[in-house]
């Protein structure tokens, strides 16, 4: 593999158009880049465009029928440059997501740096492992959040 600087890295993906880059195809992105890799590149507006893309198509990766009759309400904080919120809210076999923090009680909230949040939802990262290590911390229903990524499809590199 290449030794690619940040910098050029930096450049290579704020080039790519995510709306177009397939679930498996960041997946093998993120598999393809380190931890610092995937950290040094999470900034300004790269960081926000990648944020925004994976959490809107969270609803399409949804699957209401692995979720069933399941409520509840999910905060993503996302540590980093500056602390990206989220919510993802599961109710009547749909899932809707926000930017932002609501005054609603979530029943979980998942808290990781950016790189680990990237490894999650792409696959490649383990969430009882990442636990394990203090690499996500969990707040809430932790049964809840052990089980999440089977109510989605989660593309796998």
């Amino acid at each position: 593999m290449a030794d690619n600087s940040s910098g050029n890295l930096t450049g290579e993906l704020a080039a790519l158009d995510f709306a177009a880059v397939s679930p498996p195809e960041f997946a093998r992105i993120v598999k393809g880049l380190s931890t610092k890799q995937l950290g040094e590149v999470m900034h300004g507006e790269l960081r926000t465009r990648v944020l925004g893309e994976v959490f809107g198509r969270m609803r399409q990766q949804f699957r209401p029928d692995a979720a069933g009759q399941l409520k509840a309400l999910i905060r993503w904080k996302i540590t980093g440059d500056t602390d990206a919120v989220f919510e993802t809210s599961i109710a009547d076999g749909g899932c809707t997501v926000s930017e932002g923090r609501s005054d609603a009680e979530p029943r979980t909230t998942l808290v990781m740096g950016d790189a680990e949040f990237l490894k999650l939802v792409s696959g490649n990262g383990n969430p009882v492992t990442m636990f394990m290590m203090r690499k996500l911390k969990v707040a809430g229903d932790v049964g809840l959040a052990s089980g999440l990524t089977r109510y989605f499809d989660i593309p796998k590199a």
